[in-house]
């Protein structure tokens, strides 16, 4: 490598990063690092679930965030319940968490204006199950004022599909969205 391309790209580099329209890669550590302690802060315990939510995997590009997780477990002192209504709580739960999560997000890293967010969990058999999957936009205020959980995730961009209080696995060959 001649070092008249190293220092030309170089100045391309430098030249990239004085436009106005870009963040230094020190500021989106910066929102990174400050979105992930929030979200470590904030979601450590959910509302009906004192479970952890657990980071998977987290994919910057520029504008947009692909997000993965896997939902919180039932709460152990669920256990006197009836199943139908823990099961109601673990669906409430993860519809919480996709909203929080997504206003943590939005809230912390000004650079992106879009997510895709997907939340899986554990199987009974051990395997992980995509149970829902949101491409959100920054500027979507439509769902302030309404009051169902359910339908405020809808509104958001989140989908998902609940049977019998609990949410059901999204199919493999099921079209899903994705950031261009």
């Amino acid at each position: 490598m001649s070092s008249t391309s190293f220092d030309s790209s170089f100045e391309a580099y430098r030249e990239q990063e004085k436009s106005p329209h870009r963040l230094r890669l020190t500021e989106r550590l910066c929102d990174v690092s400050h979105f992930l302690l929030r979200l470590r802060m904030q979601m450590r315990y959910g509302k009906l679930s004192r479970a952890p939510l657990h980071m998977l995997r987290m994919e910057m590009h520029p504008g947009s965030v692909e997000f993965e997780c896997l939902a919180r477990a039932g709460d152990a002192w669920d256990a006197d319940i009836s199943e139908r209504l823990a099961r109601r709580h673990v669906t409430l739960q993860v519809l919480h968490d996709a909203i929080d999560l997504r206003a943590i997000l939005f809230q912390t890293i000004p650079a992106v204006d879009e997510a895709l967010i997907r939340i899986y969990r554990d199987s009974d058999e051990g395997r992980r199950e995509l149970i829902m999957i949101g491409h959100t936009h920054r500027n979507d205020h439509s769902a302030r004022g309404v009051h169902s959980l359910s339908m405020r995730a809808r509104i958001l961009g989140f989908q998902f599909h609940v049977d019998n209080e609990r949410l059901r696995v999204i199919p493999p060959d099921n079209p899903l969205p994705s950031l261009p």
